[in-house]
């Protein structure tokens, strides 16, 4: 038996009002359904945590469907044959945002839609399609129907863990999931006596146990009805929600861990993309006869690559380490991908009642989950704590061209130094075909549209740096590599051979005293963590216990006399200042004081005279003496955009975008008074 992959095409519209994108032309979009079916025990699908006890059809195959969308030029032959694959982030279309300037939307349709149009103008085919297959209907996104794990005439079961914290007060109820646009594993028991919820403030505070006659099993459901005591509400039973009656208290670290039944076969994501992005590539007609749309009018893809961040970053090293980057036929399926912000992790996808949706582990959140596990390069390494030695990076045949970019947050909150040193922190040279970036001073997420400033529950400003030029100048980077054999410019990355990758102890030593900043103690640390002895099988002990024989080594990149990364692609805000830009912020008073919050950066700017720099202390150079006035800044601008370009970081079409943006100061991305 073979795989079999049938596209359904539900909608095909002209997208972006039949505008012509250059010599390109005009592009249309395609929405549909994709129906799946595996062999639960060929070869190709090895591995896939509980496969074996999937549902099966007449035919012996396990079936499963998932939304895809497809926007592609009209007319292919004025088209590059390239296949680019957006792994949407939790069922988002993310990739339009990050490389177009685009508004974020799940469902482009307009010339709005296509931002600055560079996608269309390169002539690519963009594609996306469901993998995560845990996620609930709403705002758009594309979803993967996926079967239940069964054991035989009965619910399979066991343990689940979830960690809870509200950023808000009067918040009563959630999801057993934590999140709303996730579907929860259900208890099997409503008595909360069966179950352990605990509370602790940090990670690694004792854990407080919350009186089984203080929570319950149950949602909350509201009526229309009033009172002369206010609305009516009702405390309904629920094998998918947790209820405090007294509330979550404002970021504190609830965990529960109750035994729950149904797993997905959450794995057959991997699958999916495999068997999906293989039929467009190579396949001519799907399984019941109809023609692949990109073999439409002599149509052809002869380069496929992909694009992950964050979650999906992650989600792109797991499928290349377990081997799904060879089809069933054991074909390549990308010839390059782009893991962006998955810092040293790969996806917590493959286990027995997995949550697909929650973020890899970071310093104050689900600091314990198994996002980052042994291998965590590419390049093949020994795991001192263990003695195990692995690579992502190990089927020469079918391995593609990476270029794996991160931010300065990663190596605070996602392990990120990892990705290129050994787990003892030393440099660690990556084989010919890797490239890493570190985006020196930028944060996990950096909006390309950005209209004001924020804090949120941070102490200071979020982090503004913009780095979405640096997307359009990897992608053409790998497209050269993979066509013509032009290998992008050497890693820049911080090294400890260069004084460059620190311990936190001499990065405080570095960090100038800002008046009034607060500054982190140490990045997320990352122990050995011992889920049972099945957890190669996918079916994990929770909580896990903190293995004996110490920490994997974490570094972060040393700063300059302003605070800025030293080491790295420095955007043009970074490279001319208006501010110290870090990877890390902390939490303010009330919300877990002192903790990095989530993946959140920080700009603190600059003293903008030289008289408030000696009035306030600050030992940073002031607006001023290092820009007499805003043309000066602009220039400076300008200068470090060129020099991007002459080393192939940066395209010269964002030339011109940078310096429009830095007009006026470079508001709203600075907060400066100066007039």
């Amino acid at each position: 038996m073979t795989n079999r992959v049938e596209l359904l095409i539900a909608e095909r519209f002209l997208f972006a009002e039949t505008h012509e994108f250059g010599t390109v032309g005009a592009y249309e979009r395609l929405v549909g359904r994709a129906h799946f079916a595996v062999d639960p025990f060929a070869p190709a699908q090895r591995g896939i945590t509980d496969l074996d006890k999937a549902p099966t059809e007449g035919d012996g195959l396990v079936h499963f469907t998932g939304d895809f969308s497809i926007l592609k030029p009209v007319d292919p032959a004025r088209g590059n044959r390239r296949l680019f694959f957006d792994y949407g982030n939790r069922g988002n279309k993310r990739m339009l945002q990050f490389f177009n300037d685009a508004p974020a939307s799940n469902d482009p349709r307009t010339l709005a839609h296509a931002g600055n149009g560079f996608l269309m103008r390169r002539g690519y085919t963009v594609g996306w399609l469901a993998w995560q297959g845990d996620l609930l209907p709403g705002n758009g996104r594309v979803l993967l129907d996926l079967p239940v794990a069964r054991e035989r005439d009965r619910p399979l079961t066991g343990p689940v863990r979830v960690e809870y914290i509200a950023n808000r007060a009067g918040v009563t109820t959630l999801p057993l999931s934590g999140r709303a646009s996730v579907r929860s594993h259900p208890t099997v028991s409503l008595d909360p006596r069966e179950a352990r919820l605990t509370r602790r403030r940090y990670p690694y505070d004792e854990r407080i146990p919350v009186p089984p006659e203080s929570w319950c099993f149950a949602r909350i459901e509201g009526g229309t009805g009033l009172d002369n005591q206010g609305a009516v509400q009702a405390v309904i039973p629920s094998d998918s929600h947790i209820h405090i009656p007294g509330g979550f208290e404002p970021s504190w670290i609830y965990e529960l861990v109750y035994t729950g039944r149904d797993p997905l076969v959450l794995g057959l994501g991997h699958a999916a993309v495999r068997d999906f992005v293989s039929f467009l590539r190579y396949g001519e007609k799907d399984s019941a006869g109809r023609v692949n749309p990109l073999c439409e009018r002599g149509g052809t893809i002869e380069r496929a690559y992909a694009w992950g961040r964050s979650q999906t970053g992650r989600c792109l090293r797991d499928l290349v380490y377990r081997g799904f980057n060879a089809d069933a036929a054991g074909r390549k399926v990308f010839d390059g991908i782009l893991p962006h912000v998955a810092g040293a992790g790969r996806m917590w996808l493959n286990h027995r009642f997995a949550n697909a949706d929650v973020s890899g582990g970071q310093q104050y959140e689900d600091h314990f989950n198994p996002a980052d596990t042994f291998p965590f390069s590419y390049a093949e390494t020994t795991d001192h704590l263990t003695g195990r030695r692995d690579a992502i990076l190990k089927r020469p045949e079918t391995d593609p061209l990476v270029i794996h970019t991160q931010t300065s947050t990663e190596y605070w909150q996602r392990r990120g130094s990892l990705a290129h040193t050994d787990t003892r922190g030393n440099d660690l040279a990556q084989p010919d075909r890797v490239r890493i970036y570190m985006w020196a001073s930028s944060q996990h997420f950096a909006d390309p549209l950005l209209r004001k400033l924020e804090r949120g529950v941070c102490q200071n400003y979020l982090n503004t740096v913009t780095t979405s030029m640096l997307f359009r100048a990897m992608i053409d980077a790998l497209d050269r590599w993979a066509t013509a054999g032009v290998a992008p410019p050497e890693s820049r990355i911080p090294r400890c051979a260069d004084g460059t990758l620190v311990a936190a102890d001499e990065w405080r030593r570095q960090f100038p005293e800002i008046p009034g900043v607060a500054t982190p103690r140490a990045p997320s640390a990352l122990p050995l963590l011992d889920f049972g002895p099945e957890a190669e099988c996918g079916i994990l002990k929770e909580p896990p216990d903190i293995a004996p024989g110490g920490d994997y080594s974490i570094l972060v990149p040393a700063v300059d006399e302003d605070g800025n990364d030293k080491a790295g692609v420095r955007a043009p805000m970074v490279a001319a200042p208006l501010g110290t830009y870090c990877g890390w912020n902390l939490r303010a008073r009330g919300f877990g004081q002192g903790a990095m919050h989530e993946f959140s950066g920080s700009y603190i700017p600059l003293p903008e005279t030289p008289e408030e720099r000696r009035a306030t202390g600050d030992p940073r150079q002031s607006i001023l003496e290092r820009y007499p006035h805003a043309e000066a800044y602009v220039e400076a601008i300008a200068r470090a955009a060129q020099r991007l370009v002459a080393d192939r970081l940066m395209l010269e079409e964002d030339v011109e975008r940078a310096v429009a943006a830095a007009a006026d100061w470079g508001r709203p991305r600075h907060d400066v008074r100066l007039e």
